[in-house]
């Protein structure tokens, strides 16, 4: 644990700190799709409370797709009342992250930030933030401006960047028994329920504008067309053989 989350969580009532536990035994448990907790090998435990790490596998349709990203989401000393902070700790070329510190822009941490919003809502928006970037509110301008402009150019350059920095394999994706069995002892805080979490099909995705929610559609269609292409060359292929 960091010190300056260590300074974080002394500074956090014990109410704040029980809800902070049971909702990292929840994201343990029952993780939203694609992202998972990174947990200590030995414990199978979350290494702080106060600094939690996850890995997003990327979403199917994007420069993203099969790789994996780590990220963190650091909590202030007045958690919930202010929001906590997301940074990518993998490098990545999207609008909505900065390039030199892997800074988060997301309205759910900023305007959008109830007391309310769980760990498990966060994560899923940041997730699906990697298939509907905002360039309105962009952190790398270069990005948000080719993804309007030109989004093949843009898929491109994420694309490059992604298999330069991005994981191949995935790290968090643990089977591990021993960190199955020691779940329940992380933070063993009981109560409480999940609030309803963001999927692919809800939120930022259903308010696009409609030049953007098109230019998207049209690179999935692009994309799907040129895979049957090769599919279809394949076996003409293999015929000739």
């Amino acid at each position: 644990m960091s010190s300056s989350s260590s300074a974080s969580l002394e500074n956090l009532p014990p109410r704040t700190l029980a809800r902070v536990g049971r909702e990292v035994r929840d994201l343990h448990k029952k993780p939203p799709e694609g992202v998972r907790l990174v947990v200590d090998p030995e414990t199978g435990c979350s290494t702080s409370l106060g600094e939690l790490v996850a890995e997003i596998e990327g979403p199917t349709g994007t420069p993203y797709e099969s790789h994996y990203f780590h990220l963190k989401i650091v909590l202030p000393s007045d958690f919930p009342s202010s929001p906590p902070r997301g940074f990518f700790l993998t490098k990545i070329y999207h609008p909505n992250v900065d390039m030199s510190n892997g800074a988060i822009c997301v309205n759910t941490l900023k305007r959008d930030w109830t007391q309310e919003t769980t760990f498990s809502h966060v994560l899923s928006v940041i997730r699906c933030l990697l298939i509907v970037p905002f360039p309105e509110s962009s952190l790398n301008d270069e990005a948000g401006k080719l993804f309007m402009n030109s989004y093949d150019e843009y898929a491109r350059r994420a694309r490059l960047m992604t298999d330069v920095h991005g994981r191949s394999h995935p790290s968090a994706f643990d089977s591990n028994e021993n960190s199955r069995k020691n779940v329940d002892d992380c933070n063993a805080l009981v109560g409480g329920k999940n609030t309803r979490v963001l999927t692919e099909s809800s939120g930022p995705i259903e308010s696009l504008n409609g030049n953007r929610r098109v230019k998207i559609q049209n690179h999935q269609r692009r994309e799907s067309k040129k895979q049957a292409a090769e599919k279809k060359n394949k076996k003409r292929s293999l015929k000739r053989l």
